[in-house]
């Protein structure tokens, strides 16, 4: 049924899909929400719901791999330090994805547009720190796990805006600039791909042509983007994350509030 679909899709609309899928990468590598834009072009292109959720984490695990490891290499993630935050972020995607294909989570839509909105009023008028306190050194390992269940739960489950709560949320709870907590945005948004990816492959939810040909672009898109985040720092970061969470904030108010599509 998947390939059937994919067959269907004329080289236009592939096209369109592609570039999309580009800009999302690029975006979400930066400030997250990539998954606002491909979720959308992937109802209208015309795949049911759990396909178009199964579809869209395969594409995004490339590009949130990509982000990650630029990250990673430029050592502005370190794994140990946040090992609690990746177990639980695993295991909150494994259940989110898994009620995610048994019940509707229309629920959550009402709430997304004062959460996101929150972001970005917060990082508007609070002061950034412009370097951060050492990020081995007073990490909260409790807040660690809430943070990442709960997280890790909602992008299994829908996922729109994930990367933005966890750079919001990491500023919130541990001595980060928003350089560091981009870097542990884009890690941990990978882990709660990857194995909300996994649990979607198991229910046959994936358009595997479609979602690696998107993933591809994905991945082209987060690599520029995860670049430029790092080399511009907190200061190329900042304009480019409030603009995008507040877009976010009016197209899901959009969406889910006022019944548009």
């Amino acid at each position: 049924m998947p390939f059937a679909l994919e067959l269907a899709l004329d080289p236009s609309t592939l096209a369109i899909l592609f570039a999309v899928a580009f800009i999302a990468g690029f975006i979400d590598a930066i400030a997250g929400g990539g998954g606002l834009l491909t979720i959308p072009a992937l109802l209208t292109a015309g795949l049911p719901p759990h396909l178009v959720l199964g579809t869209n984490k395969l594409s995004a695990t490339f590009g949130s791999a990509t982000a990650s490891y630029t990250f990673y290499r430029r050592r502005l993630f370190e794994p140990v330090v946040w090992r609690r935050a990746l177990i639980g972020t695993a295991i909150g995607a494994a259940v989110g994805a898994l009620l995610a294909q048994f019940m509707p989570a229309s629920w959550l839509n009402q709430l997304l547009p004062l959460v996101v909105s929150a972001c970005g009023i917060y990082l508007l008028f609070s002061k950034v720190p412009a370097k951060a306190a050492g990020e081995a050194a007073e990490i909260g390992r409790r807040r660690q796990w809430p943070q990442s269940l709960s997280l890790g739960f909602y992008d299994g489950v829908a996922g729109p805006g994930t990367g933005a709560f966890w750079t919001v949320s990491s500023m919130l709870l541990y001595p980060l600039d928003l350089l560091r907590a981009s870097g542990v945005a884009r890690t941990m948004n990978f882990v709660s791909n990857a194995v909300a990816l996994a649990v979607f492959i198991v229910g046959g939810h994936v358009a595997w042509v479609l979602g690696i040909g998107m993933g591809l672009a994905l991945m082209t898109g987060a690599y520029f983007g995860a670049r430029m985040a790092i080399g511009g720092g907190s200061r190329f970061i900042r304009p480019v994350f409030i603009l995008v969470v507040l877009a976010m904030s009016l197209r899901l108010a959009w969406q889910h509030w006022f019944g548009a599509a």
